[in-house]
């Protein structure tokens, strides 16, 4: 059986994980999975039940009935919730808010666990979130954070939302990121934080590009490739 290589790329919101994390698994040829999106996809259910982030005993209770899958087509991930492709509604600023505050809760960690370490068990990947080096993946290869400024990723994040023909301020981002960064590194279950053994790269003042071949330069320094 060949090699496979595990990659964990933590990080706050809106540090350009996700589209980093893509383009680099697509040069290495790796797989990449987007662990966000599963825990998008529960707050989606959530939502859709009409239940509070507060209300946990009605999330413990739905969690049993979810069916989420991840697929990949063309390279591309995929979330499925009950055999429905669900990956753009999960999107949604509503469903990244709710996303943070239900990944907060141990029922919904533990829920999810497999699933990701399912994935890294068969395939090179690169594996974006909040605890992947630190919980998901402890022992992976690589450890990459990635940060930039709470400014500088809520312009970015202000640009993605215009696209999708939204008209949010980047007053009202720039507050909601600042809200969630404290949400995700005060929790107490699994809180987002840089792993010891983990590459510090900041990208504020860096391009998409730049920051891609930062990336891949240290994946490739440390797999020796």
């Amino acid at each position: 059986m060949n090699k496979v290589y595990s990659i964990a790329i933590d990080g706050p919101a809106g540090a350009g994980k996700s589209t980093m994390a893509r383009r680099a698994a697509a040069e290495l040829n790796f797989v990449y999975v987007d662990t966000g999106a599963i825990y998008r996809t529960v707050a989606y259910a959530v939502i859709k039940r009409g239940i509070l982030p507060e209300e946990t005993e009605k999330i413990d209770a739905l969690l049993p009935e979810l069916r989420v899958k991840l697929a990949w087509k063309d390279g591309v991930q995929h979330t499925y919730l009950g055999g429905a492709d669900v990956s753009k509604k999960i999107r949604l600023p509503e469903v990244s808010s709710m996303a943070s505050k239900v990944s907060a809760l141990p029922s919904v960690r533990a829920f999810l666990l497999d699933t990701q370490r399912n994935v890294a068990k068969s395939n090179s990947v690169i594996m974006d979130g909040r605890d992947i080096g630190t919980v998901v993946l402890p022992n992976a290869d690589v450890k990459i954070y990635l940060s930039a400024s709470a400014e500088v990723r809520a312009k970015r994040r202000l640009l993605e939302l215009q696209e999708q023909g939204r008209s949010d301020t980047y007053e009202d981002v720039l507050k909601d990121m600042i809200e969630r960064d404290y949400r995700d590194m005060h929790r107490e279950i699994a809180p987002l934080k840089q792993a010891d053994d983990a590459v510090l790269l900041d990208t504020s003042e860096l391009s998409l590009e730049e920051s891609i071949e930062a990336i891949l330069r240290i994946i490739r320094e440390k797999l020796g490739l």
